[in-house]
């Protein structure tokens, strides 16, 4: 069942409790982890937060996980779809787990989503997508993804987990990010993100094009053309230029 669903199973040991450490360098009161999976982050999670509620879709695991943790007393299993979950429900929480590759951005954007309401989140998730979590301007990795996630929190890359550290182990390395988050007075002067997010999308939507060509069927050719960032590839620009240039655009739009 759960390659059916994209996981790999983390169960280095060693691993786990970076993982825990980072989530929680000291005591919580609440974590929600995402995707429990087999209770491996769970146990290590429990001991450092007073209450831990652990999401999982997968109802044979929910079972197994069910039994494994009978008698733990701050430990709440939820069986469900973390995307159709109402993740603020717990309060303030900390976030952490094992991120389905095939789900990572929509996950990513609904944790970041909640603002005051996180904490702290700590995400294993591919390497690829972990350099482009933390690319800085101009070069291969930086896109929509980068935008994503620096538009609310400040992404940092942890370690590096290689395949071994997994059952079955993926043809892949992985990594380790912690997102920590702005605060509202830091976020860029947007006031709506998912607005803005869909302005970058179309920023980026032919990457090897400039801004120009991306925005022309939401823009005029005149305000384009008199918009020097415009010139150039998405890419090229930071979270506080494409926000600077969102702003304007929209002003004289």
């Amino acid at each position: 069942m759960g390659r059916r669903l994209g996981q790999h199973f983390l169960h280095k040991d060693s691993v786990l409790h970076r993982i825990a450490e980072a989530a929680c360098p000291d005591t919580e009161p609440l974590v929600i982890e995402i995707g429990a999976g087999t209770g491996a982050l769970t146990r290590h999670l429990r001991s450092r937060a007073g209450r831990v509620v652990a999401i999982e879709a997968d109802p044979i695991l929910i079972g197994r996980l069910s039994e494994k943790f009978a008698r733990t007393a701050n430990l709440e299993l939820v069986r469900g779809d973390v995307l159709e979950t109402d993740l603020s429900q717990w309060g303030p929480a900390v976030f952490a787990g094992n991120l389905p590759y095939y789900i990572t951005s929509p996950i990513l954007r609904k944790v970041l989503d909640l603002g005051p309401l996180l904490r702290r989140a700590v995400f294993l998730v591919q390497r690829e997508v972990a350099l482009r979590l933390v690319a800085i301007p101009g070069t291969r990795d930086y896109g929509f993804l980068t935008v994503l996630a620096r538009l609310s929190s400040e992404p940092e890359y942890l370690f590096t987990v290689p395949p071994a550290a997994f059952r079955p182990p993926p043809k892949i390395d992985s990594a380790v990010v912690r997102f920590t988050p702005l605060a509202v007075a830091d976020r860029w002067g947007i006031d709506d993100p998912s607005s803005f997010l869909e302005f970058v999308g179309q920023c980026f939507r032919q990457k090897r094009k400039t801004i120009r060509n991306n925005l022309a069927g939401l823009f005029g050719k005149t305000l384009l053309d008199g918009t020097p960032e415009a010139s150039q590839r998405a890419e090229q620009l930071s979270v506080g230029e494409l926000a600077a240039l969102y702003r304007r655009l929209r002003a004289q739009g």
